[in-house]
C-alpha cells in the first residue's frame, strides 16, 4: 500500500509531495549551478532563475490543475493547498518559460544558451516531482496485474477509483524516462550546437509524455474523445522541437537572442 503521507507532527500531516518537490528544486538548481558557465551566468543569476521559475512553475502548474480538475474541490482555500499535490506539468512548464525568457531579455543574456543549460536540470527536477506524485496518489495510472503494479489506501483518489486493484505506476515510468532524458541532453551541451539541447527537450518530452498518457488513470475527459490534454500539448511540442533542432543545426553561428 502507498500512503502520501511521511510523517506527522502532533496534527500537521506532512506529505511525501512536498517533500520531493523540494528535493526536486534543490536538484535542479545544484545542476544548473554545475552548468552554469555554459551560458556565462554566475552563482546570484542562477539564484535569480530558481527562484523565478519555481514561482512561475508551481503558479503555472497550480492554475492549469485547478482549471482542469475545479470539480474536485469544496473550499475555495483548498485551492493553495499544493502540499498534498495537484499540480499540472504543462501549465507550470509554459509560466516557467515565459519567465525565464523575460528574465534573459531583462538581463540581457543569452534566451538559447540558458534555455539548454535549464533543459537537463528541468528534466531532473521533474524525475523528483513524479516520485512525489507516485508517493501522494495523483496523476495515477490505469488498473492492470502486472508484477509491479501499485495499490493505494482507499483514502487516497487512486484508492477510491481502484480500490483493491493494482494499477500502472505511470508516475515511476516518468520518473525513469527523465532520468535517462538528462543523461542525453547532458550529453548533447557538449555535441550539439546552442539551441539545439533545448530543441532535444521539447521533442523527447513530448514524445515521452504522449506515450505516457496512453497508461495514466486520472483522466475525467478526453479532447476529441480521444486524446488527453497533455498528448495535445505533446502533439504540439514533437514537431516545435524537430523543427527548432533543424533551425539551429543549419545556423552557422548563434549568438545573443
Amino acid at each position: 500500500m502507498v500512503d502520501p503521507i511521511a510523517f506527522t507532527v502532533g496534527t500537521w500531516k506532512v506529505h511525501w509531495y512536498g517533500i520531493m518537490a523540494a528535493c526536486g528544486f534543490l536538484a535542479a538548481v545544484a545542476m544548473m549551478q554545475k552548468l552554469r558557465h555554459y551560458a556565462g551566468l554566475s552563482r546570484d543569476n542562477i539564484f535569480d532563475i530558481s527562484l523565478i521559475t519555481m514561482i512561475a512553475g508551481i503558479l503555472g502548474a497550480r492554475i492549469l490543475y485547478v482549471i482542469q480538475f475545479h470539480d474536485y474541490y469544496n473550499s475555495f482555500w483548498d485551492i493553495f493547498r499544493i502540499d498534498q499535490g495537484g499540480l499540472v506539468f504543462y501549465g507550470g512548464f509554459i509560466l516557467a518559460v515565459i519567465s525565464l525568457m523575460v528574465y534573459c531579455r531583462i538581463k540581457k543574456f543569452s534566451i538559447i544558451a540558458v534555455m539548454d543549460m535549464y533543459a537537463p536540470a528541468l528534466a531532473i527536477g521533474h524525475a523528483f516531482g513524479r516520485i512525489g506524485c507516485f508517493l501522494n496518489g495523483c496523476c495515477y495510472g490505469k488498473a492492470c496485474d502486472l508484477p509491479w503494479a501499485v495499490v493505494y489506501n482507499q483514502g487516497t483518489e487512486p484508492g477510491r477509483r481502484f480500490p483493491g486493484q493494482g494499477i500502472h505506476p505511470v508516475q515511476m515510468y516518468e520518473v525513469i524516462l527523465n532520468l535517462i532524458l538528462c543523461v542525453i541532453l547532458l550529453f548533447c551541451l557538449k555535441k550539439l550546437k546552442k539551441g539545439q539541447t533545448a530543441a532535444v527537450y521539447f521533442t523527447a518530452y513530448g514524445l515521452l509524455r504522449f506515450v505516457d498518457e496512453f497508461f495514466r488513470g486520472d483522466h475525467r475527459s478526453l479532447f476529441a474523445g480521444v486524446l488527453t490534454q497533455a498528448q495535445v500539448i505533446g502533439l504540439v511540442m514533437i514537431p516545435l522541437g524537430i523543427a527548432v533542432f533543424i533551425y539551429f543545426g543549419r545556423r552557422a553561428d548563434v549568438g545573443k537572442v
